[in-house]
This record gives structure tokens, C-alpha cells and sequence, in this order.
């Protein structure tokens, strides 16, 4: 499956590929929900192959992939059972070390392998560290895609030695061609919301179709425009989210009201702004700790909505 935006990736990636020393690391940045996953998964694959070696069509044995693993013994049974299950907030350092346990051996069948460390941005500092180690000795053969949503987020380290290969977001168009064809049970009015609250990412704009946020994404306009003076709005916004949001549902609802922020700044005088930016920042705080702590979903939605309903008060306090 191709997606689109990747071009500019995959031409400096093959570039690369094809020339005389292939870097041994690289980090894949953009927004989450624009396929770098996916794309990695492929280029591994692209950077493993030899000629005259028959390559596996499913899981690659030189293709090492780590990611969340289950929450705890429960969810490992769980995954063991093929039953849904809940993942852990962050990739733990003992997946590095088994990983690096596994770099002391050859490659299985050729003479490169992959890691993939989805995503690398949680990772907490120890974890970084311990993988820092790997990417400033490499095993030869050896090459790390680390992908990464907030490239902030990872050690100044570990991206001085790495490649970043940038994924962009997409526009409303294409956006709109995704959706239909991944999504055909949205109308057009909701294919609308779910572009205007993506930011240019298309998982976003799919998760906001499945996870049904158009009441959300409304309340989130309202409180921003209006303000909520009675917190009766937020009170919806609430009941909206559902008693037990789960972690997924959290980091959208952040996601989305980024998103509503975002698309607010275009249609405000140049005082308004900073306070705008002031939202959008601590909102960015918030989508960063989310994977980390383990918040009380009823406060998260509260806090997302009083940031939403400051800007609107110090408008109306600016205004007089």
C-alpha cells in the first residue's frame, strides 16, 4: 500500500540504499497517523534483502521490531491468547537489552539487519540511554529506524547520530480521498470535522471517524469561542469522553483539541494569539505526559477544557 507524502522519503532512503555507505541510523519524524510506520516495516525490508536470497512474506527474521509490549503478565496472556490487550505507557529497557542481546549474533540470512523502535519518543531516559549505547558502536550490518511523533522528545544524542527522513502532512484533498476510501461510513459533514481536526494526518482523521469525536469536536469549538463560565459545557465534554476514556481515546481528545487551537489561530487578531499559543503549548505538554502517567480521565478532560475556556475568557477580558 502506498500512502500519501512519502515520496520525498522514499527517493532520499533508495538514494542513499544505492550508494557506497548506507548511514546506520535514521530517525523517521512527522506527525503521528502519516504512515511512518509503515513505512518502515518496508524499508527494512528494502534494506535486508540480498540478491539470489529468498525473502520470508511475513515476519522477517532479520527485521527486528520492538515496540509497547503488554502492560503486565494479565496482558501478556492475553496477547499469547490473541485476545485484545492493553499496552504498557512506554518501551522498557529490558526490550533493549534482549534486543541487544540478539545483535551479538549474525544476521539470519544475509549480511544486514533492521531494528525498528515504534515509537521512539517513549522511551523514558534510561531506556535512551541504554539504546544510545548501540547506535554510538553499531554491530556491522546493523541499521536502527527509530520512529518518532515529537522529535523533541529524544535525546539530543541519539538524533546527532542519526539521519531524520521528514514524513509532511497532507492536505485536505487527499485527506478527503483517504477518508472515503478507509472510511466510507463518514458523510461528507463528518469527513469535514475529522480534516479540520487532523492537522494533516490521516490516522488521526481515521481515528476521529471510528472513535466517534464529532460531539467532542464540537463542544471543543464552543468552549474555545464561548467560554464556559458554569462549566456546564465542560460537563458535556465530559460525559462526551465517557466515564473510562481509554489511553487511545485520551491522546485523541488532546489530539483533537490541538487541532481546534490550531485552526482557531487563523481567524483571531495578532493579540490573541499568544494566549492561543499558550493553550497550544500546554496542550502539547499534556499529549507528551499522557503516554507516561497515568491520569484521572475525568481531570484530563476537565483540564483540557479549561485551558480551551481561558483563551476565551481573556478575550473577553481583553475586549472589555
Amino acid at each position: 500500500m502506498s500512502y500519501i507524502g512519502h515520496e520525498e522519503a522514499w527517493a532520499e532512503w533508495r538514494r542513499a540504499l544505492s550508494g557506497h555507505r548506507m548511514h546506520h541510523g535514521w530517525i523517521l519524524s512527522g506527525r503521528r497517523g502519516v504512515g511512518k510506520s509503515a513505512f518502515a516495516l518496508a524499508a527494512a525490508r528494502e534494506l535486508v534483502a540480498e540478491p539470489g536470497v529468498p525473502q520470508p512474506s511475513g515476519e522477517h527474521p532479520d527485521v527486528l521490531y520492538v515496540t509497547h509490549p503488554p502492560k503486565d503478565d494479565k496482558e501478556a496472556r492475553k496477547k499469547a491468547d490473541g485476545k485484545p490487550y492493553e499496552l504498557a505507557r512506554n518501551i522498557k529497557i529490558d526490550q533493549i537489552r534482549a534486543l541487544q542481546q540478539r545483535l551479538n549474533t549474525r544476521p539470519s540470512l544475509g549480511s544486514r539487519r533492521a531494528v525498528i523502535i515504534d515509537p521512539a519518543d517513549d522511551m523514558e531516559t534510561p531506556t535512551a540511554n541504554a539504546l544510545l549505547k548501540s547506535l554510538e558502536e553499531p554491530p556491522v550490518g546493523t541499521f536502527f529506524l527509530l520512529v518518532a511523533h515529537r522529535l523533541s522528545r529524544l535525546l539530543p544524542t541519539i538524533r546527532s547520530r542519526c539521519r531524520v527522513l521528514r514524513f509532511p502532512e497532507v492536505g485536505p484533498e487527499d485527506m478527503d480521498a483517504v477518508l472515503a476510501r478507509e472510511a466510507p461510513q463518514a458523510d461528507a459533514a463528518m469527513r469535514a470535522a475529522a480534516i479540520a481536526a487532523a492537522g494533516g494526518s490521516p490516522g488521526v482523521a481515521i481515528d476521529f471517524v471510528e472513535l466517534d469525536l464529532g460531539t467532542i469536536h464540537q463542544l471543543m469549538q464552543r468552549i474555545l469561542a464561548e467560554g464556559d463560565r458554569d462549566f456546564a459545557l465542560r460537563g458535556r465534554l465530559a460525559t462526551a469522553m465517557g466515564a473510562r476514556p481509554d489511553r487511545q481515546r485520551q491522546q485523541a481528545a488532546i489530539e483533537l483539541a490541538r487541532a481546534v487551537v490550531a485552526e482557531h489561530m487563523r481567524h483571531v487578531s495578532h493579540a490573541e494569539i499568544p494566549a492561543l499559543v499558550e493553550a497550544h503549548s500546554e496542550l502539547v505538554r499534556l499529549a507528551g505526559e499522557v503516554p507516561t502517567y497515568n491520569f484521572d480521565p475525568g481531570l484530563l478532560v476537565m483540564e483540557i477544557g479549561t485551558l480551551l475556556s481561558q483563551f476565551a475568557a481573556s478575550r473577553a477580558s481583553a475586549n472589555g
